[in-house]
């Protein structure tokens, strides 16, 4: 009874579609359908297994009529509009329909069926039997088999190419939304390189925004560090020959949110697992680190800033270890995976890689290591802006480096007298956030000499912090020097300078 029920139901749902049936068509077809709201998503090896994926529709078999096209139209896994026309009626053809009953009844190979039906089938009609068995509740593995024999015998277009690739993207999309485990996916991504469709980088985008979007952030890293265990290929798309990954998608998309520090520990994780990232993640993950680092400056000198307004206490020795000890092991991932770009990529690579520590060491106010990256990218062709010299000079300045300090200052005197400012001025301030304001006077004094003026706050930052070190020395010379020399360029007034020695109870009054 149930069997009867089950075939007068198919039967209604062909009637409502329009179509009639052969008088060949027997009761056996309704065992082929599967009715129940069930998905399942089962692949070994590439064999031939049924992929299901059903919803509540109820299933129905094509037959022909005059309405099938808006059928087929109201199928809402692909965007058939670019694919249908209304003369894809009058070329379905009685061979179009024997070929689905043929699949249906699944008593031999799609490829057996396809062949000794190819002289009968259109290029169209062959799209249209790709897209009824991509339809929820059909056997879904077959239009897969239906797919490889089309690429095997040489018929496979870009029309086509494109209808596979949109009926694929809707099957993913299906199983990521549908909370299937993430194994399903990759299965399914693993079925297209078995059919010989390549998956195209932008599908493997899509499954990991789909996840991200989904807040299922976990499943997002499971998926792609499934992707690399089976090593799935997957085509570039662009053209330009930037390569870019799964894992450096997702690393991309944790920097966007602001997590830098898991970006990198995302990237050296799936590397130290022995699994194999595309060199452009280590990329990704080397900008992370400089964008890291730079926050952790930036919260540096806050955390400076409320100490020095007495919102805060000073940091104890611990604290201190711990900071340091944070940006050292931000530099040292930034170092590895610098050396797995060296050490896998191609040579071009080097100047970027050079680049980048160049920044990271900027952004820790390492000089001596910076210096070392500008004359790295040198060697290798990649020429640093003069800014990121003077830069370097000035973090080589703050902590007196005077090897540094010397090489970077080389051939300045035949620059501009607008770029030799510029570069002085940097070394100046270098020495003032130092605190080495003998070797900032005598940078000021050059100035004057070589003709340049150095900016205001430049200078009253030098004679405050001479100011300052008088009363703890007592020590005279060096603000009274530079003083005569301002006074000299008309960049200050008469002044009077005031020194009590304690020892003799005397006050010295000189006015310069």
């Amino acid at each position: 009874m149930a069997s009867a029920h089950g075939f007068a139901s198919s039967l209604m749902s062909l009637t409502e579609l329009g179509f009639t049936l052969s008088s060949s068509f027997s009761i056996q077809r309704s065992r082929l359908i599967v009715p129940k709201f069930f998905r399942s998503f089962s692949v070994e090896y590439c064999s031939r297994l049924a992929i299901t994926i059903c919803n509540h529709q109820n299933p129905r078999f094509v037959v022909p009529k005059r309405d099938r096209i808006r059928e087929f139209r109201l199928f809402k896994s692909v965007e058939l509009d670019q694919f249908l026309t209304s003369d894809d009626e009058d070329e379905m053809s009685e061979g179009f329909f024997e070929a689905i009953e043929e699949l249906e009844r699944m008593t031999r190979e799609p490829s057996d069926v396809l062949e000794e039906m190819n002289d009968r089938l259109s290029a169209r009609e062959l799209q249209l039997v790709l897209v009824y068995f991509s339809q929820e509740g059909r056997d879904s593995w077959c239009a897969l088999e239906v797919f490889e024999w089309l690429r095997k015998e040489n018929r496979v277009d870009k029309e086509t190419m494109e209808l596979m690739v949109s009926i694929m993207c809707s099957w993913v999309k299906k199983l990521v939304e549908g909370e299937h485990d993430v194994g399903d996916v990759v299965d399914l991504l693993v079925d297209m390189d078995c059919v010989g469709l390549k998956p195209s980088f932008s599908m493997i985008e899509k499954v990991i925004s789909l996840y991200w979007e989904m807040e299922e952030n976990e499943k997002a890293v499971l998926f792609v560090k499934e992707v690399l265990r089976r090593e799935i290929a997957y085509a570039e798309d662009d053209a330009d020959g930037h390569k870019g990954g799964p894992t450096g998608y997702l690393a991309w998309k944790m920097m966007v949110e602001g997590n830098y520090r898991g970006a990198v520990k995302l990237v050296v994780h799936f590397r130290e697992s022995g699994l194999k990232p595309e060199i452009y993640s280590y990329l990704i993950a080397m900008t992370a680190v400089v964008k890291e680092l730079n926050e952790f400056a930036k919260a540096l000198r806050k955390l400076k800033g409320f100490t020095k307004s007495g919102l805060i206490a000073e940091l104890d020795a611990e604290n201190v270890e711990l900071i340091e000890k944070y940006q050292s092991n931000l530099l040292a991932d930034g170092v590895c995976l610098s050396n797995w770009v060296l050490q896998e990529g191609r040579s071009s690579l080097q100047g970027v890689v050079y680049e980048r520590l160049l920044a990271m060491y900027v952004c820790a106010g390492r000089g001596l290591e910076a210096e070392r990256q500008l004359w790295e990218m040198k060697v290798v062709g990649k020429e640093a802006d003069r800014e990121l010299y003077d830069i370097v000079l000035a973090i080589c300045a703050s902590k007196k480096e005077a090897g540094s300090i010397s090489r970077l200052l080389t051939g300045m005197e035949v620059t501009s007298s607008i770029r030799r400012k510029k570069t002085l001025s940097w070394l100046l301030r270098g020495y003032i956030k130092g605190s080495h304001f003998d070797d900032a006077s005598e940078t000021i004094i050059k100035m004057l000499d070589l003709g340049l003026c150095p900016e205001y706050l430049d200078r009253a930052a030098v004679l405050q912090g001479l100011r300052n070190r008088i009363q703890r020395t007592g020590n005279v010379e060096t603000y009274l020097k530079l003083c005569k020399r301002l006074s000299d360029a008309n960049l200050i007034g008469p002044c009077l300078v005031y020194l009590y020695m304690k020892k003799y109870k005397l006050w010295i009054v000189k006015t310069i």
